[in-house]
């Protein structure tokens, strides 16, 4: 399998996977994707868990849906298997989706669903660090890094 640079959430590289069945394109990512030079994953549709689904966010080390619904064991498998995925490809970076509670990088949606974020990290996020990948979101890629 090729080198790949980044892996990237895929509803950055124009996937309808986000929780809501859209995406959120981002110009250069989806460009980097063409180039092949990335690999898109979404934790969250590797989990099982349908699109569109319930809006979910983190609250006590938790994620829980706006229905209530406690999908943290979810989200874990699918972080799991998006890790997988990222080690395989040999990626040493990640450009993520702020803020969610999957990717966010520093930041995630605090658990009262009314816009409203804390300091945190998305699960998968979060396994990206520990495994020792560089972490960026849509919001801070630095100059350079893309065409």
């Amino acid at each position: 399998m090729p080198k790949k640079l980044f892996v990237v959430s895929a509803c950055l590289a124009g996937h309808f996977c986000r929780y809501d069945g859209g995406s959120k394109p981002h110009p250069k990512i989806v460009k980097l994707c063409r180039l092949g030079f990335c690999v898109p994953v979404c934790p969250e549709k590797l989990s099982g868990l349908p699109t569109p689904r319930p809006p979910c966010e983190q609250l006590d080390g938790q994620i829980i849906c706006k229905n209530g619904q406690n999908v943290t064991g979810q989200f874990l498998v699918g972080a799991e298997k998006a890790l997988q995925i990222a080690l395989q490809s040999c990626c040493a970076k990640a450009i993520l989706k702020s803020r969610s509670p999957s990717c966010g990088v520093g930041t995630v949606y605090d658990g009262s669903f009314t816009g409203s974020c804390r300091n945190g990290m998305g699960i998968f996020a979060a396994m990206l660090k520990d495994a020792g990948f560089e972490l960026y979101t849509e919001e801070n890629i630095p100059d350079g890094f893309l065409p």
